[in-house]
């Protein structure tokens, strides 16, 4: 796959790409997998008594298993004929163990927010719903906490600001906070702390063979490494040991439209403050490009700007968007503990709410050079194809001091020299760059070194991992290694 498509091939490529997420067109089975689902009450009768007292089985009709299976990403929908719900990790380790038995698949499944076609692949399989692993017990010297293997985002922001700490998470806080790490974990916190995955100090993992073992640095270290970046792939993260940090009081939000004929000026500023993503380490910026009739009939440039810190300070990286004469301005400040609520990306917010049709197409790039080929390639699709009015384009601007301060083999994760991430479009990029894509928000058509990283040793790596802690493929569901 080329770094810079034509706008054609651009259009082409979205348009073949969702017509597949909505009619969910092909499955890929492992070849030497064959299910035998035991009938619906033998998962009951069987795998319940096996089970602690307080630990469930849901059955398809039943109200709690509707939602347990509604997922964020309605094209992307495995089919469960079974829910169970552990409450410690030994019935997670049984869970796994009586699927091995009968030879069925399963899928852990925290937020229900992963989104790619190889989830499709899971049929007649078993969800094990890690909702009620959810404890968060913060350490005596303040330094670390315990999480449950279904803690989310805004479960952890919310428990942590209580006691004057923060963590690093995703920017939207309806995600599992483990789930984001084992792919990485990008956030706002990330310029100060590093990714999601880099704040693991230890997991506790059940594998594929119903084991429960423990990583970290000094034991199965290389597991450790794995789960950090590539960790869909090697087991189920039932609680993990994770840093925590002392709380900044105030973020300072604000938001900008422009009508399209900015778009030269926005982005020049933008890439001033970005500055080969050396942007100042308490900055998130986002960029969307969307429908806004209200303001203009062509798609208007939304900006907005996240700062670690009160207005006086953020002022002078603000300044120059002010300049441009935006068509709208929004700004406040708030507590980082309501910054995703402010900002619509919390659990109530639109981009949370489940049971919808998504496709997300996503690139790490260094410098974005091909921005109105973009631009006029969304704008024309929108035009000619009305039921995408709600599509958009996105850009996230990420601070990069934190994860670049990590060594790039310290971690299975490849992408520490990106400086943004676009998603929807393959947009441009320095010429002959290979393409690079987050892994948890990759459509599942990649190849395994845009996913995992084109380093000849990572790859070797992860697959010998692989074979060594999953043989038979019992973590396929998500950009599989093998």
């Amino acid at each position: 796959m080329s770094t810079f498509r034509s706008a054609i091939l651009l259009a082409f490529s979205l348009t073949a790409r969702i017509a597949y997420a909505e009619n969910n067109a092909s499955v890929r089975i492992p070849a030497s997998f064959s299910p035998t689902v035991p009938g619906l009450n033998r998962v009951q009768y069987e795998l319940g008594p096996q089970l602690s007292p307080a630990a469930r089985i849901y059955l398809p009709g039943n109200a709690f298993y509707g939602e347990a299976t509604t997922r964020w990403n309605s094209a992307m929908h495995p089919d469960f004929a079974a829910v169970v719900v552990p409450i410690n990790n030994e019935d997670v380790a049984t869970a796994v163990r009586y699927a091995n038995q009968h030879s069925v698949p399963f899928l852990t499944v925290n937020r229900g927010l992963g989104s790619s076609t190889d989830l499709n692949t899971l049929r007649h399989g078993i969800s094990i719903y890690l909702h009620n692993l959810d404890s968060i017990t913060v350490a005596s010297d303040g330094q670390s906490a315990i999480l449950g293997g279904g803690v989310s985002a805004d479960q952890l922001i919310k428990t942590l600001a209580a006691k004057g700490k923060v963590a690093a998470t995703t920017a939207v806080t309806c995600v599992g906070v483990v789930g984001s790490g084992l792919g990485g974990g990008m956030g706002m916190y990330q310029g100060l702390y590093g990714l999601v995955a880099d704040n693991f100090l230890e997991t506790t993992i059940v594998t594929a063979d119903g084991s429960i073992v423990t990583a970290n640095e000094r034991q199965n270290a290389d597991l450790f490494w794995a789960m950090r970046g590539a960790g869909h792939n090697f087991g189920i993260v039932t609680s993990y040991v994770y840093k925590i940090y002392d709380n900044i009081p105030t973020w300072y939000v604000a938001s900008y439209q422009y009508t399209h004929d900015k778009i030269d000026a926005v982005f020049i500023e933008l890439d001033k403050l970005n500055n080969g993503g050396k942007q100042p380490k308490e900055l998130t910026v986002y960029t969307v490009f969307a429908s806004n009739p209200s303001i203009s009939n062509e798609p208007v440039i939304i900006l907005s700007i996240w700062y670690a810190g009160p207005s006086s300070s953020a002022l002078r990286y603000t300044q120059p968007f002010l300049n441009l004469g935006p068509a709208l301005l929004t700004n406040q400040t708030v507590p980082y503990a309501n910054l995703a609520d402010a900002v619509g990306i919390g659990i109530q917010g639109p981009f949370c709410q489940s049971g919808m049709s998504h496709a997300s197409f996503p690139v790490g790039v260094q410098k974005l050079n091909t921005i109105h080929q973009v631009y006029d390639l969304y704008t024309d699709l929108i035009t000619k194809r009305p039921e995408f009015q709600g599509s958009f384009v996105q850009i996230e601007g990420y601070p990069m001091q934190g994860v670049q301060a990590v060594g790039g083999a310290n971690t299975a994760y490849a992408h520490r020299g990106d400086n943004l991430l676009v998603s929807l479009f393959h947009a441009g990029d320095a010429p002959g760059r290979p393409l690079n894509t987050y892994v948890n928000y990759a459509y599942g058509d990649e190849t395994l070194e845009q996913v995992y990283g084109y380093e000849e040793w990572r790859i070797h790596k992860l697959k010998t991992l692989k074979k060594q802690w999953d043989p038979h493929g019992r973590f396929n569901y998500f950009h599989p290694i093998l």
